[in-house]
């Protein structure tokens, strides 16, 4: 990359459109930054987000306060065991005035859906999703239905050592841009937390009428334009590239990463450049975003399993290894 390039007036202004998303989304949701970022992240990039953590920790929370900032169609689905397919894309109906079927939309069709404990329900229905992530459409009787845009699909899913959860089949797993977790609050912000809910206030609901929307949803479409266009060197590519390949034939990775991790290496890192206010993509933006990118796409080797291994571990030490390029 030759010399420094200067953030153009049309990125600061999305930086700052998206920051203010953030700023609203804070009233609602105490602490998290780095989950809030990283769905803020998920949306710039047009990207599937699975969110992971053990109830109670504000997942659903954070995704209806982000839905609530663009004023998009919002659906929540409660994924269960007896949830069937048709349950999320909708199904045929016969009407008797006119002798024929017609099709009744699922909660599918909207701009931000919540799956709430996708692994809740067996792959049967988790495979319902497949096509709405990747082709953004619903195919019934040989017709193919587009959903609307922006479209996001945002999942909360309990670890899997809870009872009543099914693994996600790989080829959904690889759908998903990024896989977030969510950990406990700190002790000052779990304070923040007891007092925002209980001062003045009946039950443990929260409140999400003071999360203003500060965009649309064709300014979301547009930052999504902004952050498609941000420009990425030869070079961060080719790292981009080297990371994926090397989880593929490590020590201690069973399965490694496919071609969709690299490419959503850098529809991440694109996403993480916008939010810092950069019209380019530098390899510490690439190498930010790997773990979220990647941890959902790797399988451990059984003896890193049996030890216990955290995958977050081996990805901190493949990227060590990987030499990152100099801009």
């Amino acid at each position: 990359m030759n010399g420094v390039l200067s953030p153009t007036d049309e990125v600061i202004a999305a930086r700052d459109r998206i920051r203010s998303v953030r700023e609203e989304i804070a009233k609602a949701v105490i602490g998290q930054a780095v989950v809030v970022d990283h769905l803020l992240v998920g949306l710039l990039a047009g990207g599937h987000v699975l969110i992971e953590g053990v109830p109670g920790l504000g997942k659903t929370l954070m995704v209806r306060a982000l839905a609530r900032t663009f004023g998009g169609r919002f659906a929540r689905v409660q994924f269960t065991p007896d949830l069937m397919p048709s349950d999320v894309t909708g199904h045929e109906l016969f009407d008797s005035t006119t002798g024929g079927f017609t099709f009744r939309k699922g909660p599918a069709f909207t701009n931000l859906l919540l799956a709430d404990e996708i692994n809740r329900s067996p792959a049967k229905t988790q495979a319902a999703l497949l096509e709405v992530m990747q082709e953004r459409q619903v195919t019934t009787e040989g017709r193919a239905l587009p959903l609307d845009r922006p479209f996001m699909v945002m999942a909360t899913q309990n670890p899997f050592e809870q009872e009543g959860t099914y693994p996600l089949p790989e080829s959904e797993l690889d759908r998903f841009l990024m896989k977030v977790l969510v950990g406990y609050p700190d002790e000052e912000d779990e304070a923040r937390l007891l007092r925002l809910v209980t001062e003045g206030r009946v039950g443990s609901d929260f409140v999400l009428e003071h999360v203003a929307q500060v965009l649309t949803v064709e300014d979301v479409l547009a930052l999504q334009r902004v952050t498609a266009g941000l420009r990425v060197d030869p070079a961060v590519h080719a790292y981009a590239v080297r990371i994926a390949r090397a989880t593929r034939d490590r020590v201690g990775i069973a399965h490694g990463a496919g071609p969709r991790a690299t490419i959503s290496l850098i529809r991440a890192a694109k996403g993480r450049a916008l939010l810092e206010g950069n019209a380019f993509v530098t390899p510490d933006d690439v190498k930010r975003m790997a773990p979220a990118v990647l941890r959902h796409r790797i399988a451990l080797a059984a003896d890193l399993e049996i030890e216990g291994a955290p995958v977050d571990e081996v990805i901190a030490a493949l990227l060590e290894d990987v030499e990152a390029p100099r801009l």
